[in-house]
């Protein structure tokens, strides 16, 4: 059902209980699944209506669906087959064992013998493990208590299990309004089945919601609204933790169910074993016990009446006020907007009609354009009247599309401007628009019909819409009777519409249809307001000043299109309007009384205030950075000073330290790519140097036996005087010297931590550092007809019906300091995934959580499957341990120990049946599966005058013929017999091009793809470790040299060896192959003598290679 459907459901089950009609009630419960009755529940269960409970059950769970399911069927199945053997109906419970208890024997055969010879006992209670069971009342009481906190913990009841607030009669309410909601304002009405947002009558699609922000769960997708009724979506819901536990023949166990996953004692320091449990008899085999907290046994439900988002707790400390910089105007600040992909570019304009974009790291101001006309002739008579005043045009808005590629500006006079921005200093006009006559208010984007369009409205009392490409006047919207302020564009699922607000203070809703406006209501004071939802969508706020100076900022309640709460602290005689700004779905800011106050969305007193330095005007312009890190506040001398909270100054002392070093880089200088547009000239050749000498990844290959090597020059500098056997390093340095694609993403950009093909090569999984993870998928078509993934087309960022996100636990720990980690299993059905909290499954087709396990500390930093056995994973630890864990038993297997820092890497070999570590300490170890013993380990050997991060990672990957061993690390790439763990080649770079970040075997481990901060991409001939061909990153990335952009993670396609993926420090993730006519990287460089043999590589496997 649709989420609108979810509501109706809610009001009809709502009727149907106040009128009585209970089996109708609970019949509708069940078969929608969207409420779970837990009082009806427990009537069942206490009066042993066994076959009613597993039938309502079904209408949320089935037994195999996940673990807390599996568990709930067991025992109401072992209560019913025990209270059988109670009355010694032999028959019946012959008949339960065989029908209802026979389906776990696949994945518990011992517990089900067990079970099974309990028919040969007299009395059931002289099994050890049942000989406390009681009477059968006090069974089933005991039974219920476990089956709730299994329920609670269950992620598929997690929204389920609270019913919605609603005012009494609600349904009878909105039939009994229908005449005054439908048509507000005197115009012509749409039908209201064909226009689902009317909610005028009855009718699917037509009701208001339930409530605004109350504690029930919603689908991830917004909900369809009507605007008539405002609807805002409803509150996720925190939940206790529980876990699945052991199923077993004992009665219900608390201190059971919230085990932890054993873990074994540490007397060996290099490995240790597990030891029996002397608690549990079955302690051999838990096929369903599962970690999910280690809370006390009498841990108390969370209320379910918590107003709360669901969000972490936060306090004043998160709130950015600490000045960092000032950055000089030269006039008025009008209106602010940070980029929505660089955190750290803003865009400013002034009231002398100047706009700025500013690089707050550099505190360098990259761009600037003064107002003016770029085509007077075709301007109107008025407009032109207007610009011949001597009064300069003003800015009133700057805003970034959501992308970043475009800024619009509109003008006290008449005009709106679009520039397109391609990094640094390169703005290009793109659209002039003579929008409105007069002032132009303001603008904002949308995407009426998939498709970038600009809301403007103005002093004309109009709203239009624009193509935000060709410039055509796509809507015009009528009827305010005073000139319209503010715009804010919103949706709900696909439904789009805008409000506007008027200087009256009339609030007014539209649809993209040019039939009226749907709402009429007042403003707070009837003030000059501006509307913003919060960063997720769900909660509508509002920021205004009257003409008597009253200022009001609230929050709107979209069920009833009324003030919700209004926030205290607000001065009563503000000069000018009071701006505002939301941020982390958590806090409110506003600019009044020469300070800047701060609210708790909860909360309506005033949580903290900053008088930043006592440089504010009375009404100041603010804006927050998308993360929240970072807000830009106007100064009364023409300045704006940045504030930052403590990871916003982390991140700009990171932006310094990291500041592009051009003269160091001088001599490795590139052809720079040539503008957006001219990318398929068709005379570009493939640029090729001779030698290595300007070369920032020059490569120094070096034999184990000769550390004297280390320190010679590069080899391949020298054979460019060898004039009997020149070869030429291929340069890629334009776009169009190879073929590349930016994926598309429309969800919150942030440095992609970890990325994967799918072992079919369909598709490509990331993890970004905000423990979310994104699946592109590529369709079989015309133009691709295996479906696999390519940078010819453009794949869809995929997302399950339900809409939701496959997001990792992050605990207590922030996501942007966790060392994020994943692992596919080998038919990318599923996915284990870590972000610094719990690990978590997830089923790769529904995006759900299927179990979470491990709790921190100490967290997981790397995952590996056994390539023999899915149900085994090695587990990387904070720690520096490696946890051999069992997945169907959740058991941990073996601790093995021998590192000093944390795990950063493993691999297993399948041929030589060892498992190889690396950690942030450089060292390797290498352990065998058969005992888990060490077999030997080594330190890298780091190359002289280099001097690694205390927390290098180092990486491991078999070749394909799973003996000799890649190692990466920032300061090499070396190549060992993984038997010996005896160092064959290494490669080292020169320092110019930065630390290596990430490097990886192409699918048929002919070459090695390597990755740098500088942001190119060096490709090595894996059997030499000659670097062949280098990829810089003007070929794919756009010039912006104030914003270091540069790949964190290589990828390399499961079975085209040429395609390789990137996930970069902007969130972006690209495919880049070689151009067709070329079908390779470049050409090997010769044989070197002493070079030593080559590795042997097999044929190209649809496998992936081991990370």
């Amino acid at each position: 059902m649709s989420s609108l459907s979810r509501e109706l459901v809610f009001l009809i089950l709502q009727f149907l209980d106040e009128e009585k009609f209970k089996e109708t009630v609970h019949k509708l419960e069940q078969e929608s699944g969207f409420f779970f009755n837990m009082r009806y529940f427990e009537d069942m269960v206490t009066n042993g209506e066994w076959e009613e409970v597993e039938k309502y059950l079904s209408g949320f769970t089935k037994v195999d669906d996940n673990r807390y399911s599996m568990k709930i069927f067991f025992e109401i199945r072992k209560q019913k087959y025990l209270e059988a053997l109670d009355k010694r109906d032999r028959a019946k419970a012959v008949d339960i064992l065989v029908k209802d208890l026979k389906v776990f024997a696949a994945f518990n055969e011992e517990l089900f013998k067990e079970i099974t010879q309990l028919l040969t006992l007299d009395n059931f209670r002289d099994n050890e493990q049942l000989s406390k069971y009681g009477d059968t009342k006090s069974a089933r009481g005991i039974m219920l208590a476990e089956l709730k906190k299994l329920i609670e913990a269950n992620p598929l009841f997690r929204d389920k299990l609270q019913f919605p607030p609603l005012k009494n009669s609600r349904l009878r309410t909105l039939i009994n309004q229908r005449p005054q909601l439908w048509n507000t304002n005197g115009a012509r009405a749409p039908s209201p089945v064909t226009n689902p947002l009317m909610g005028g009558v009855p009718k699917a699609g037509g009701f208001p919601p339930l409530s605004a922000h109350g504690p029930f769960q919603p689908t991830p997708a917004a909900l369809p609204t009507s605007i008539a009724g405002w609807m805002a979506n409803p509150t996720p819901v925190p939940h206790p933790s529980a876990s699945a536990g052991p199923i077993g023949l004992t009665a219900a166990n608390n201190s059971a169910i919230l085990k932890r996953p054993r873990t074994p004692p540490t007397n060996n320091p290099a490995m240790d074993y597990q030891t029996a449990d002397s608690e549990h008899v079955l302690k051999r085999s838990r096929p369903f016990g599962e970690e999910v907290s280690n809370l006390p046994v009498n841990i108390l439900p969370v209320a379910y009446t918590s107003q709360s988002h669901g969000q972490s707790s936060y306090s004043p400390d998160d709130l950015p006020k600490t000045v960092v910089m000032t950055l000089n105007q030269g006039s008025a600040v009008k209106s602010m907007d940070f980029h929505p992909v660089q955190p750290i570019l803003l865009l400013v304009g002034t009231n002398m009609g100047d706009v700025m974009v500013w690089e707050v790291g550099s505190r360098e101001r990259i761009a600037l354009r003064n107002f003016k006309v770029w085509d007077l002739g075709a301007c109107s008579m008025p407009l032109q009247a207007s610009l011949a005043n001597d009064y300069p045009a003003s800015v009133n808005r700057v805003m970034w599309s959501p992308d970043g590629a475009l800024f619009g500006v509109a003008y006290s006079k008449y005009i709106v401007h679009l520039y397109s921005y391609h990094g640094g200093d390169d703005l290009r006009n793109h659209l002039e628009i003579e929008a409105h006559a007069g002032s132009v208010n303001d603008l904002a984007f949308s995407y009426p019909n998939k498709q970038l369009s600009v809301v403007t409205c103005g002093e004309d009392r109009v709203i239009k819409v624009w193509d935000a490409v060709t410039g055509a006047k796509q809507y015009t919207f009528e009827g305010h009777e005073a000139p319209v302020y503010s715009v804010c564009p919103h949706h709900k699922e696909s439904i789009q519409f805008i409000f506007s607000t008027a200087t009256d203070g009339k609030i007014k809703a539209w649809l993209y249809d040019n039939m009226g406006s749907r709402v009429d209501y007042d403003a707070p004071g009837h003030s000059s307001t501006t509307m913003a939802y919060s960063a997720d969508g769900t909660r509508l706020f509002s920021c205004g000043t009257n003409k008597e100076g009253e200022s009001f900022l609230v929050e709107w309640n979209e069920s009833e299109g009324a003030v919700k709460r209004t926030y205290n602290g607000l001065g009563k005689r503000s000069v000018g309007v009071v701006q505002f700004d939301t941020t982390k779905n958590r806090f409110l800011a506003a600019g009044d009384d020469c300070l800047v106050k701060f609210w708790d969305m909860d909360n309506v007193s005033l949580m903290a205030t900053a008088e930043v330095e006592g440089s504010l005007p009375p009404s100041p312009c603010i804006k927050f950075n998308k993360e929240g890190i970072l807000l830009a506040v106007s100064t009364n001398d023409n300045g704006v000073k940045i504030l930052a909270n403590a990871e916003g100054i982390r991140l700009l002392r990171t932006v310094e330290n990291r500041t592009f070093d051009a003269s160091r880089l001088a001599s490795a200088a590139v052809v720079k790519a040539p503008p957006i547009g001219t990318f398929g000239s068709a005379n570009v050749t493939v640029g090729t140097s001779i030698g290595d000498r300007a070369a920032p990844v020059a490569a120094m290959v070096a034999m184990n036996n000769d550390n004297r090597s280390l320190d010679v020059k590069p080899r391949i500098a020298d054979e460019s005087g060898d004039k009997s056997r020149i070869w030429k390093l291929t340069e890629i340095n334009e776009p169009a010297q190879c073929r590349s694609l930016r994926l598309p993403d429309n969800l919150t950009a942030m440095r992609v931590s970890r990325l994967i093909y799918t072992n079919s090569g369909l598709a490509i999984l990331a993890l970004a550092s905000n423990a979310v993870h994104k699946l592109w998928k590529w369709q079989r078509n015309d133009r691709n007809l295996s479906g696999k993934a390519t940078a010819s087309v453009v794949p869809q960022l995929w997302q399950p019906p339900s809409g939701i996100l496959m997001t990792n636990d992050v605990g207590e720990t922030n996501p942007e300091e966790a060392v994020p980690c994943f692992a596919l299993s080998k038919n990318d059905s599923y996915v284990m995934s870590a972000s610094g909290g719990k690990i978590s499954l997830f089923n790769m087709m529904t995006f759900k959580t299927m179990t979470t396990f491990m709790p921190p500390p100490p967290a997981a930093t790397f995952l590996a499957f056994h390539p023999q056995d899915n149900n085994i994973i090695a587990i990387g630890m904070e720690d520096s341990s490696i946890q051999i864990y069992n997945v169907r038993v959740d058991e941990v297997k073996t601790k093995l120990k021998g590192h000093q820092k944390r795990i950063t890497g493993l691999a297993f070999s399948h041929s030589l049946n060892v498992l190889v570590s690396s950690g942030a300490d450089s060292q390797l170890c290498v352990w065998s599966t058969d005992g888990w013993e060490r077999q030997a380990s080594k330190f890298l050997p780091i190359p002289s005058g280099r001097a690694p991060a205390p927390l290098a990672d180092t990486r491991v990957q078999f070749h394909l013929d799973q003996i000799h061993l890649l190692v990466v690390h920032e300061t090499q790439i070396a190549l060992y017999d993984a038997q010996k763990l005896e160092c064959l080649k290494q490669w080292v770079p020169r320092e110019a091009s930065g630390p290596i970040t990430h490097a990886t075997y192409s699918c048929d481990s002919h070459s090695i793809y390597v990755s740098f901060e500088d942001g190119s991409v060096g490709i090595l001939t894996a059997s030499t470790l000659r670097l062949r061909c280098r990829i810089n990153p003007t070929a794919y990335l756009p010039s912006n040299p104030s914003i270091r952009v540069f790949p964190l993670v290589i990828a390399a396609h499961p079975s085209e060896p040429n395609q390789f993926a990137l996930g970069l420090t902007d969130g972006g993730v690209h495919i880049i192959e070689p151009l067709e006519v070329e079908g390779k990287w470049g050409t090997s460089p010769p044989a070197e003598n002493g070079a030593g043999p080559s590795t042997t590589s097999g044929a190209a496997g649809s496998d992936q290679p081991q990370r």
